[in-house]
């Protein structure tokens, strides 16, 4: 079983300090869903843990197995089994999806244990269960995609190349109620099939109508306020984030940090918040 763990991290960006101590523990076959509204570090949290060199950790660890993460390169942690499903996915042009999972495995990416020469009949298989046409599978990396079509495609990613942990930033981002469930539930399947484990960002429950979630977090001001199962979801969908943080007596639900644009964003395309 493998086992992530987040302990007392804390991270900032040019000086202004995003997470103020999170404390997290997701295993294999667990789906961990994290809630919170616009502001709160979601996405932050995201990028730490996968190693983005612009946000410098002021304190805390993150482990994989008991394996130190903190430090150690982005390509690195996809290697020992971290998967980051990016909230914007980019367009790569002149790239095709088996070209970018060939890579990985034939670079000795150690999150997987399907590769071989039959990877383009698993590809194949995949993309006719997650409703992928064939052009897609030979055009560009989410050239000319839409959003549901993008999601799609790393959900796709994430089946091939089986990673032991998958953090999903807004995968339901873009996605009609069609493609929620299609992607929702091929990513609730490999909890069972490959023993994946999910942590799952969002800010609505609507996610976890799909994909059921074992435990919800939420996140307010840079830090984990309240944990709970299924249900919390439920009061949050009652209460909303002002009134969850009037009845725990939190003050901060969001964090201040400098505009910049989004890392995954198209670059033709306004800039974003940095925690979407």
């Amino acid at each position: 079983m493998s086992v992530l763990s987040v302990r007392g991290l804390r991270a900032s960006v040019d000086g202004h300090e995003i997470l103020r101590g999170v404390d997290l523990e997701v295993a294999s076959g667990e789906v961990h869903a994290l809630m919170g509204p616009n502001g709160s570090g979601k996405s932050t949290l995201a990028h730490v843990l996968m190693g983005r060199d612009d946000y410098e950790v002021t304190a805390g660890s993150v482990t994989l197995d008991g394996e130190e993460l903190i430090g150690r390169a982005t390509w690195e942690r996809a290697a020992a089994g971290l998967f980051l499903a990016h909230q914007y996915p980019v367009e790569v042009p002149g790239v095709r999806l088996l070209d970018v999972i060939g890579a990985a495995r034939g670079a000795g990416n150690g999150a997987g244990n399907g590769a071989g020469p039959n990877l383009a009949a698993r590809a194949a298989e995949e993309a006719e269960r997650l409703e992928v046409a064939e052009r897609f599978m030979v055009r560009g990396i989410n050239v000319e995609f839409s959003g549901g079509e993008k999601k799609r495609a790393e959900t796709l990613q994430l089946a091939l190349l089986r990673p032991r942990i998958a953090i999903l930033d807004e995968i339901d981002s873009g996605l009609d109620v069609d493609a929620l469930r299609d992607v929702a539930r091929r990513i609730e399947a490999m909890t069972g099939e490959t023993d994946l484990g999910v942590l799952a960002i969002t800010h609505y429950a609507r996610l976890l109508g799909e994909l059921r979630a074992d435990r919800v977090h939420v996140l307010m001001g840079g830090e984990i306020v309240t944990s709970g199962g299924p249900e919390l979801a439920d009061t949050l969908e009652r209460t909303g984030y002002d009134g969850l943080a009037a009845e725990l007596g939190v003050e901060t639900l969001t964090v201040d940090a400098p505009d910049e644009e989004a890392p995954f964003a198209d670059p033709t395309t306004p800039a974003i918040p940095f925690d979407g």
